[in-house]
């Protein structure tokens, strides 16, 4: 009884799961997550079934922050307004932003003990200083994709109304529209997911 429009979106929920099963996560800690695209939801949707009982989430789009409330962040935070870092104190972190610096900001700014997944996916070369992370302890995790099981775990709990992806689409083209669709997946306040329907 699952709509293919709703099983399409397994994929990025899985690499969402991937990741907050990567950190370790309790449903005590506090978690932050940086960046709120579709795998940053993600994150998100899965900390929330995790029952994870304080979940922030940091984007300069005001249209994603949106999202990540309707999909369970708790908090939101505008870093165009000062740094999530002094506003939240988490155990936690997830970078789902992928770009140079990001990593090198979460060890300047994150407390001891700090547990970093990183599942943003950074396509150019990048610098960090490791002093920063070895003065507080910081555990530096990278998450890719997902297994079978969290694949499987992921259309289970989308089928089941644990997690409701409705939000996350935001259109519908066809074949022909793909190319238009790319673009306009390029601002962040217009789509989050654009279905394709051959």
């Amino acid at each position: 009884g699952l709509s293919p429009q709703h099983a399409a979106l397994t994929e990025p929920m899985a690499v969402g799961l991937h990741a907050v099963n990567k950190s370790g996560v309790q449903p005590g800690e506090t978690a932050l997550v940086l960046g709120c695209g579709p795998i940053g939801i993600a994150v998100i949707a899965a900390l929330r079934a995790r029952g994870v009982e304080s979940i922030a989430a940091a984007d300069f789009s005001p249209k994603r922050r949106e999202l990540a409330t309707t999909m369970g962040a708790h908090q939101t935070v505008d870093p165009a307004q000062g740094s999530p870092f002094d506003i939240v104190h988490p155990a936690v972190v997830f970078d789902a932003v992928g770009v140079p610096g990001i990593i090198d900001d979460v060890m300047r700014r994150a407390r001891h003990g700090t547990r970093l997944v990183v599942v943003g996916v950074c396509m150019q070369a990048d610098t960090v200083h490791p002093f920063f992370a070895i003065a507080k302890e910081i555990s530096v995790q990278f998450s890719l994709a997902y297994d079978p099981n969290e694949f499987g775990d992921s259309l289970r709990a989308i089928a089941e109304g644990e997690i409701d992806v409705t939000p996350m689409i935001t259109g519908d083209v066809g074949l022909e529209d793909v190319g238009a669709a790319f673009d306009d997946l390029a601002d962040p306040e217009r789509h989050c997911k654009i279905l394709v329907t051959p």
